[in-house]
């Protein structure tokens, strides 16, 4: 389990920079409706990516995950 790193702020990198990318192309866009998507993108990956994830990692890791869980936050 790497816990170093970017992983020692977000527990979902990846996802944290996607959520930035979407941000950034909506601010580029002008475009007010282009915000819209970054509740659904949060939404949709918490509910059909990150939950699903932190249940496996859960089941893997244990009580290490859980720690782990407790000291990073999801996001940031």
């Amino acid at each position: 389990m790497v816990t170093n790193g970017t992983f020692h702020f977000t527990r979902n990198p990846m996802y944290l920079s996607l959520l930035l990318y979407l941000l950034a192309w909506a601010v580029y866009l002008s475009n007010w409706l282009a915000l819209l998507f970054v509740p659904v993108f949060v939404l949709y990956i918490n509910q059909f990516q990150i939950k699903p994830e932190e249940r496996a990692l859960s089941s893997l890791f244990g009580l290490e995950y859980a720690a782990y869980k407790g000291r990073v936050r999801r996001w940031l």
